[in-house]
């Protein structure tokens, strides 16, 4: 004598007739299924990126980060951190970001932070899903004419070695 149990067979639906379970997929939207964790550090250089295609923002990141920056450039090998001045914290469903800029001489602060901040929360929010609760624009510094003369003697000096 055979005995079938519920637990190891599921009836379908289209055919009236039972299947075994290990025979059957997964029901629901396979998009729910499991779960994603998108770490600081991505939100981070996504944001930093996008600040970074804003006009009138020169630089990130406070002065010591950027003198480490600037040796780190020179060295060959070197290269550009994207989430210099970045600071992300990241819930699961919501991102709050801390970002330290220097605009160049002459352009409208308020306009330029507006700017930023519209840029990275639509980058943000369109890569990651993530709200964007808050971004906090701190501006260290302003970056004069006469300092980007002498960036441009930096430049054309050869790396070190």
């Amino acid at each position: 004598m055979t005995e079938t149990t519920t637990t190891d067979l599921a009836k379908d639906d289209r055919s009236n007739s039972a299947k075994p379970l290990a025979n059957r997929r997964g029901t629901g939207d396979p998009a729910t299924r499991g779960k994603t964790t998108i770490a600081d550090g991505v939100v981070a250089k996504i944001a930093g990126l996008a600040a970074r295609d804003v006009v009138g923002v020169h630089a990130m990141g406070t002065g010591l980060a950027r003198t480490f920056g600037a040796v780190r450039d020179r060295v060959p090998g070197g290269t550009k951190s994207a989430t210099r001045g970045v600071k992300a914290e990241v819930g699961e469903v919501q991102t709050a970001l801390d970002l330290d800029i220097v605009v160049e001489y002459g352009v409208s602060i308020a306009e330029v932070a507006r700017t930023v901040r519209e840029n990275v929360v639509s980058a943000v929010e369109r890569m990651t899903g993530l709200e964007v609760v808050e971004v906090n624009i701190n501006v260290g510094d302003v970056k004069l004419p006469e300092d980007l003369e002498d960036e441009a003697e930096d430049e054309s000096r050869p790396p070190l070695q």
